[in-house]
């Protein structure tokens, strides 16, 4: 028989049939049909770009490896990757197992059908079965497979939770709700909580596969008749998911009973009246729901009827939505609404206490102090109790270091200096100091090739630093300009002598502005490459050096090398020249990025500081235990209560968000500015979360007792630690559930002068609370939503070498009228004598720059400290400290030193002080008018002649002799007055004139 398809048969020759194109033919050869298959060039692009992904993920992955491996944490990326492996592989396995049993079961009993099949009806899957059947094997292993990775990679995600369940402390304290240790709630809870969600989905997922199969292949007939729509093996399979499913959301409704103690309610976080009366009693009773609907899902694998099931699945719906939705809301409306502080009072007092202890509020010593009294002081005593006072603004004093002490421009210090203290001649003193970094941006565009960047500018050089109180090495007299304690200059090296005969390393090779990556090292016979800072001088010659420190990796194979060009996409690293046997590569080298890779467990301090430490430049971080799931205390974000006028991003990722309500500084860290040795030391040995961890990573947190005494010296109270605690301290110093929830009591961190959009930081410097001269971190508390009071002093014991570090102080200040920070600062910029003494520095291009305003106790009192710079305009002019004000016993003094100004205050009229203005929005930087003369200063009668005009010009005259005087004398505030006073003589005599 013929295909119809097939080409007619016939003679080939010259008589028989012709092409089109043959002889006679118009055309030539019929052309080639085109392949519809991948040419060649397709399929090598596609291997090309699947190589080159695949060699991307392998260079991330085996370079990360030999980071941890060069800084010495082997065995942290070691038990991170098993633990997330061996997660990826028990989760996945048991999707992909369910999901493979499910759909081969509805494929093993599914019925015997075959198209056209008497009596069925043509469902329109016939099609779908004859292309599927063959390939069974693969459908189901394929479709496992994918919801297995999906599984999988969720798990690997849950190793924080996992890696605690497993380690689980206890804290010793039990919630007063279930009688459960806090170590339940932190470690054993949320696990938990997965395991019953990845149930649920495993109960889902299966159901589905289920559905599909039986569908596909016949089990699930939805056109035939009711009571044969589902065959009996599907009915067995689905009753079977459906009954795991309900019984593990009963499951999931027990444990959410315990997660009443951790929610965040409208008020406050924890348990409330609504939770305790209906809530709680409603989650137990749809439990018990849920396991009676399980119960005939199972039974409907012999009974053959959906009734049952179905009037058990509409109970539990209806029972959801009247005790878990109408009840609470009746509750709340009805019985809690009318009557909070009646009903939520002794919950509130529950949350009080929970929050009081995760935050270590309960710790803190709280005083009351008297009003301050209307009397002088003596200025020698006063100058005893405040020489310590830092005047250096570590904000502002960045340009000076700038200008005066960055001698090549590819050198920087930080916006915002450190605070650091150090015992010199047996004296603690503070000092203001910044790593001298390396800043690229400083080279001429020209010379920023790659060899330059990556293998000759590849360190910063020492530190800068100036004494906080601006009095020189031995302590006495204050002076006006910058006293430095380190520096360029070969007379500067305060520190150098006090680190030992040798001074201290001063090359920084990891820091906060290190480049993104260097190439290191000495080729065999070569000369070093990498540029250095010259000592002791100001030379422009070049020195060389070549790093040899222990951290880096070895780049000296290709393989190393191709890698490395991988990851940073450069070629340059396998094709230069300056790329050889000898050299490493340093990456990652940001203080804080390094603990956070080495300790991923840990919320570091958003504030690495340096100190020079046995010889060595020593960055030092604090590390955080932190949680959210803490019973009863209230959950804030961390970035909200760290912010500030200085705080900038702070990146907090140890959490899936940044909320919690404990926190503990349970680790110091240590960074090698030259090696990048990076050291973790127990710190709260007692923090349970700290001893979970150092049982999933052992032997990375060295003991306490290792921590060298000279690193004990430089150890401070974290910032974050006490920015967090004086912001719950703000609401939770009342201990009293009515008295918080009135809030009249509450208090606020005052805005801070300078950026009234932003609270004031907290500050480092000497003071004494009552209890001696200690080095502290201080700020105050101002009345909510009044600002222009003060309600508090709090300050906590920074020194680690005493036993009372930690200790947090509060004074409490009665309620009577006492400036507050925004307050006197209002007062400073208006105060006719500031601002006659400021006139001749802040005219034409020059600007006042007021710098920090210290609160300190001064006895039952407080003095306010504040430098004034001032700064011409111009890219090379920098701020120049001129004058210090002082606010102290409702009176204001100004003078060139602080010991200047507090006998300026004691000799001031009291008037002057302006107490009784309301601070304006935000404190005037500068005069916005000239000021007016002093008392006195006019003459005693209306000018009306000649003769006045004379007696005028002549006033003048003395004025300015008088001036003369003045700033002979080297009294700079007397001479600015009088100097004012004269003009504004000559100018009436100019009026007068006409």
């Amino acid at each position: 028989m013929s295909n119809p398809f097939d080409r007619p048969s016939g003679p080939t020759g010259p008589d028989g049939p012709q092409r089109p194109g043959g002889p006679g033919g118009t055309g030539g050869a019929r052309p080639a049909s085109t392949s519809r298959r991948p040419g060649a060039l397709v399929i090598t692009a596609i291997v090309l770009v699947l190589a080159f992904m695949l060699l991307s993920a392998f260079a991330s992955f085996w370079t990360e490896r030999l980071w941890f491996g060069s800084v010495g944490y082997q065995e942290v990326f070691t038990t991170l990757l098993l633990t997330r492996i061996g997660l990826f592989f028990v989760f996945a396995g048991l999707m992909a197992a369910v999901v493979a049993v499910t759909m081969a079961m509805a494929y093993r009993y599914r019925p015997v059908l075959w198209p056209g099949m008497p009596g069925m009806p043509d469902d329109g899957m016939d099609r779908y079965r004859q292309l599927l059947a063959p390939r069974m094997g693969w459908v189901i292993g394929g479709a496992a497979a994918v919801m297995g990775l999906f599984a999988g990679a969720s798990a690997s995600g849950q190793w924080r939770s996992y890696s605690l369940w497993r380690h689980s402390q206890d804290f010793g304290t039990t919630d007063p709700y279930f009688g459960k240790d806090v170590g339940f709630y932190v470690f054993d809870l949320p696990f938990w909580h997965y395991i019953v969600d990845f149930v649920m989905a495993l109960a889902v997922v299966g159901l589905i596969a289920s559905l599909v199969m039986n569908y596909l292949f016949g089990g699930i007939r939805l056109s035939a008749r009711p009571g044969e729509r589902l065959t009996s093996a599907a009915q067995i399979q689905v009753s079977a998911l459906l009954a795991l499913f309900v019984l593990a959301k009963a499951v999931d409704y027990w444990l959410d009973r315990f997660d009443l103690v951790t929610n965040s309610g409208s008020i406050f976080t924890g348990m409330g009246y609504t939770d305790d009366k209906a809530v709680l009693p409603a989650k137990e009773i749809l439990a018990g729901i849920a396991i009676v609907c399980a119960l005939l899902f199972l039974a409907n694998i012999w009974r053959r009827t959906w009734l049952l099931p179905s009037v058990g699945v509409a109970l539990f719906a209806l029972s959801a939505i009247i005790l878990g939705l109408i009840v609470p809301t009746l509750v709340q409306a009805i019985r809690v609404n009318p009557n909070v502080p009646d009903r939520e009072g002794p919950y509130i007092k529950a949350n009080i206490d929970a929050t009081r202890a995760a935050y270590q509020l309960d710790q803190i010593d709280v005083r009351n102090v008297g009003a301050a009294v209307d009397g002088a002081g003596e200025l020698d005593t006063l100058d005893g109790m405040t020489d310590g006072i830092p005047l250096v603004d570590p904000q502002i004093v960045s340009e000076i270091f700038e200008q005066q002490q960055q001698v090549r421009a590819y050198y920087s210090v930080p916006n915002v200096l450190d605070v650091d203290r150090y015992e010199i001649d047996g004296t603690d003193r503070a000092v203001v100091l910044g790593v001298r970094e390396l800043d690229q941006s400083g080279l001429a565009e020209n010379d920023q090739n790659w060899s330059n960047l990556h293998t000759a500018y590849t360190h910063g050089n020492g530190v800068i630093a100036a004494f906080a109180n601006q009095r020189p090495e031995d302590d006495s007299t204050q002076q006006t300009g910058i006293q430095w304690a380190e520096g360029a200059e070969a007379d500067e090296d305060t520190l150098s002598r006090v680190a030992g005969e040798d001074g201290y390393e001063t090359r920084v090779y990891f820091g906060e502005q290190s480049p993104t990556y260097s190439i290191v090292g000495q080729r065999p016979g070569g000369a070093p490459v990498e540029f250095d800072l010259p000592q002791g001088d100001r030379s422009e010659e070049d020195v060389a050096t070549t790093y040899d420190g222990e951290a880096g990796v070895p780049i000296g194979n290709v393989f190393s090398q191709l890698l490395y060009a991988v990851r940073f996409s450069e070629p340059n690293l396998i094709l230069s020249s300056r790329v050889h046997e000898n050299s490493k590569i340093l990456y990652d080298r940001n203080p804080r990025t390094m603990v956070e890779k080495v300790a991923p467990w840990l919320t570091v301090d958003s504030d690495p500081y340096p100190a020079v430490v046995d010889g060595r430049i020593q960055w030092i971080l604090d590390g955080y235990t932190v949680t959210d799931k803490y019973p009863l205390s209230q959950r804030e974000s961390l970035e909200e209560m760290t912010d500030d006028s200085l705080q900038e991003n702070t990146g907090f990722q140890t959490l899936p968000t940044d909320e919690i309500n404990y926190l503990r500084n349970s680790v110091k860290a240590t960074v090698d500015a030259y090696d990048g040795t990076v050291t973790l030391y127990e710190w709260d040995e007692e923090d349970p979360i700290l001893q979970a961890w150092t049982e999933v990573f052992p032997d990375t947190v060295q003991p306490k007792d290792q921590i060298p005494d000279a690193l004990i010296e430089h150890l401070r109270y974290p910032e974050d630690l006490f920015k967090a605690q004086r912001f719950q301290f703000q609401r939770y110093h009342e201990t009293s559930a009515s008295a918080w929830f009135e809030g009249s009591s509450r208090w606020e961190v005052p805005s801070d002068p300078q950026r009234t959009t932003r609270l004031q930081p907290p500050y480092r410097l000497f003071t004494d609370t009552g209890e001696g001269e200690t080095w502290s971190l201080t700020s105050v508390y101002v009345p909510r939503d009044k600002e222009n009071n003060l309600a508090a002093y709090m300050a906590v014991n920074s020194d680690a070498t005493t036993d009372d570090y930690g200790k947090v102080s509060v004074l409490q200040l009665p309620n009577e009228p006492t400036g507050g920070p925004l307050q006197i600062a209002n007062t400073f910029a208006t105060n006719e004598d500031v601002s006659a003494a400021l006139l001749p520095y802040t005219t034409g291009d020059a600007n006042r720059v007021p710098g920090n305003l210290l609160t300190v106790p001064i006895g039952n009192e407080f003095m306010y400290v504040q430098p004034v710079y001032t700064r011409r305009d111009g890219e090379s002019n920098f701020p120049i400290l001129r004058f210090v004000l002082v606010s102290y016993q409702n009176r204001v003094g100004i003078g060139t030193t602080l010991v200047g100004a507090i006998e300026d205050a004691l000799t001031s009229d009291a008037s002057t002080d302006g107490s009784s203005e309301e601070p304006t929005e935000e404190p005037t930087e500068s005069p916005t008018e000239e000021p007016t003369e002093s008392p006195g200063s006019q003459p005693t009668q209306e000018p009306g002649g000649e003769t006045d005009v004379a007696e005028l010009l002549r006033q003048a005259d003395a004025k300015f002799a008088e001036a003369d005087e003045a700033q002979q004398a080297g009294d700079t505030v007397r001479w600015a007055r009088l100097m004012e006073e004269g003009r504004e003589l000559i100018r009436q005599a100019v009026r007068q004139i006409g």
